[in-house]
């Protein structure tokens, strides 16, 4: 079966691509929420990374509820509680064990859907949507932005923030930096600009181009794939420096022909990190090292076409043995970054 995304027709026409498209509108629940997998975790970064999928394959109606759920289950301080589903463990037979995640008011998470908003603007031009979700962003991006230090770095979540436990993650500060960059084009194009949010980002890039020490204060992430490629991403890094990053620590997390490894010291490649570092690639330029890495990607479907988390290749096998819908969504939108299928193909490689 080829996973090659021929342009056939408008958004919604990406029929080879129909596993990951269908495993996500199963797992959809009746509310609107998109849970990891059924009776899984829920969170709103993961959320809206699977709505802007939707969006690309023209499952607006599904969509729209996706965005209605958000409004819905907002709390009235602009955050999200959010479950981290990688606290969940793994049972003997190779499933995520279906048990309560824990939960916190990830910055990150808020700042999210500010980028689905935006994706959904450039797929369809809709300004009447943008102006119904956009008391949401709005009011997402204030949680996020008191959570922000002096510094510029911005605490992982609400319940960190001024205490003990508090700290700033590298990737995390970093797709909030993406995030800020949409929430500032919504701002502007429904007449509400937000010149704090401006210097606020200004503030953020300063402290993670400049302050590393301002990171990982209570834990080294250096192992996690996603610190290293997520500030070439963002756009948070020029392109010489985020080239000088890819390159310089590509040995420990590049897997030749089978895709990313998601921690460095562990012989696994995920399919959700093989894409992201392939839409970093994307946006520095580099597309044929980005199109090995996803066609590497295509060895690891099941017989729907649907995604695997991930393939431990000193096993030989795919662990753990889930299919979340967040892998399928991005799947869905790297390919639609290398392909240029939609006219929202860009939004996550170019600021």
């Amino acid at each position: 079966m080829s996973l090659i995304l021929d342009r056939i027709g408008p958004p919604g026409s990406l029929g080879a691509l129909s596993g990951p498209l269908e495993l996500i509108l199963a797992e959809q629940r009746a509310d609107g929420a998109i849970p990891w997998f059924a009776d899984g975790p829920w969170d709103p970064w993961n959320h809206a990374e699977c709505l802007m999928a939707l969006g690309v394959m023209g499952e607006f109606e599904a969509a729209d509820r996706g965005f209605a759920y958000l409004t819905r289950s907002q709390e009235a301080g602009g955050g999200w509680l959010g479950e981290y589903g990688n606290t969940v463990p793994v049972n003997d037979d190779g499933r995520m064990a279906r048990v309560p995640a824990m939960a916190f008011h990830d910055s990150n998470f808020a700042a999210y859907p500010a980028v689905a908003l935006w994706h959904r603007y450039r797929l369809e031009g809709d300004l009447a949507f943008v102006r119904r979700y956009w008391p949401m962003v709005k009011s997402a991006i204030g949680f996020v932005l008191g959570l922000q230090h002096r510094q510029g770095d911005i605490s992982w979540s609400s319940e960190a923030h001024g205490t003990h436990a508090d700290d700033a993650v590298v990737a995390g500060n970093a797709s909030i930096y993406k995030s800020l960059a949409c929430a500032l084009k919504l701002a502007a194009l429904v007449g509400d600009p937000q010149p704090a949010w401006a210097r606020a980002q200004v503030r953020l890039k300063q402290a993670l181009c400049c302050a590393p020490q301002r990171f990982d204060r209570r834990q080294d992430r250096s192992d996690f794939a996603m610190d290293w490629y997520y500030p070439a991403l963002s756009g948070v890094l020029g392109q010489a420096a985020a080239l000088a990053r890819l390159e310089a620590r590509a040995a420990r997390f590049s897997v030749l022909g089978l895709g990313c490894r998601c921690v460095a010291s562990q012989p696994w490649v995920t399919v959700a990190e093989s894409c992201e570092l392939a839409m970093a690639l994307l946006s520095l330029g580099a597309r044929t090292a980005a199109s090995a890495v996803l066609e590497a990607q295509l060895a690891h479907r099941d017989e729907t076409g649907a995604f695997w988390m991930g393939w431990q290749y000193a096993e030989g096998l795919f662990w753990p043995k889930e299919r979340p819908t967040w892998t399928q969504a991005a799947a869905i939108l790297a390919f639609d970054a290398r392909d240029a299928v939609s006219p929202a193909s860009d939004v996550l490689i170019r600021l």
